[in-house]
């Protein structure tokens, strides 16, 4: 399967190209920026060090997805927050292979499945294993094709800027970064029995949107990287459901508020230089 395929079936059955943006995000597609930031739960009021922030769309039709203009300086961003899960972030990712944009940031939280890993540590994830359904929907033109258990892999020359930004900025605010290997679920609640499975594939990271990110990625031909803030550990019985501090928590906000921002700006100059 090739992204000309999803659009082709679009086609099919009456749609045209804008209405991909359209009836997706809310926008035109010549209202994406070159430097799109992705997040499936994050809005740009938590870390005002982007820029300033004015929204477009406030509900999307398919997923009530959001999406904001970023200005800072001479510098101007899109920023989506699609839902979270695989399949209302691979809709609403997919709609930007039919736009200019030419690099795509995807942030958000993580669950760390190695105690060295601390909450607000970020993480930047260098593949993720597929535990999700989505993707099987992009990987090939016949469903009965499974991909559980295959790995997704970031845009390898973004992914080599991301790890000397985020050392060089991490480095400076005394924050602790890691390399993740994400296993992509489609569960918080049902995934406490198979922590011991999910840890034998090799994986440190828990998050529900890596693996089909990078496919969607790699389908549509853009560059795409994660960048992951540390918000529990299982390992360390501080899951979502139980465990977790207010002052974990407060430095974790820290450094989303403070340390993420300068990271995607870093990145985004980066990546307009190379």
């Amino acid at each position: 399967m090739d992204y000309n395929d999803l659009i082709s079936g679009m086609k099919r059955f009456g749609a045209c190209d804008e209405d991909v943006c359209i009836n997706s995000l809310g926008i035109a597609s010549n209202m994406i920026n070159d430097d799109v930031i992705i997040s499936p739960g994050w809005e740009p009021q938590k870390m005002p060090g982007l820029g300033k922030a004015e929204l477009l769309t406030s509900s999307a039709p398919l997923y009530g997805s959001k999406v904001w203009n970023i200005k800072n300086g001479d510098m101007e961003m899109t920023f989506i927050k699609t839902g979270c899960g695989a399949p209302a972030f691979m809709d609403t990712l997919l709609p930007l292979g039919i736009s200019k944009c030419k690099r795509i940031i995807f942030i958000s939280s993580a669950g760390a499945l190695d105690t060295e890993i601390g909450i607000g540590d970020i993480v930047i994830p260098e593949y993720s294993v597929c535990g999700d359904g989505a993707s099987r929907y992009i990987a090939s033109d016949k469903l009965g094709v499974d991909t559980f258990g295959e790995k997704a892999y970031p845009d390898t020359s973004l992914l080599k800027l991301l790890k000397i930004e985020t050392e060089n900025i991490c480095n400076k605010n005394n924050v602790k970064w890691h390399i993740g290997r994400a296993f992509c679920t489609d569960t918080i609640f049902a995934q406490f029995p198979h922590i011991d499975s999910i840890i034998n594939t090799g994986c440190n990271l828990l998050d529900m949107e890596t693996a089909v990110a990078f496919r969607a990625a790699k389908l549509m031909k853009k560059p795409l990287v994660a960048l992951f803030c540390a918000s529990d550990n299982t390992m360390a019985n501080k899951s979502l459901i139980s465990g977790r501090t207010q002052t974990e928590e407060d430095y974790r906000q820290l450094v989303r508020r403070e340390v993420v921002p300068n990271i995607i700006l870093n990145l985004i100059k980066a990546g307009r230089c190379t």
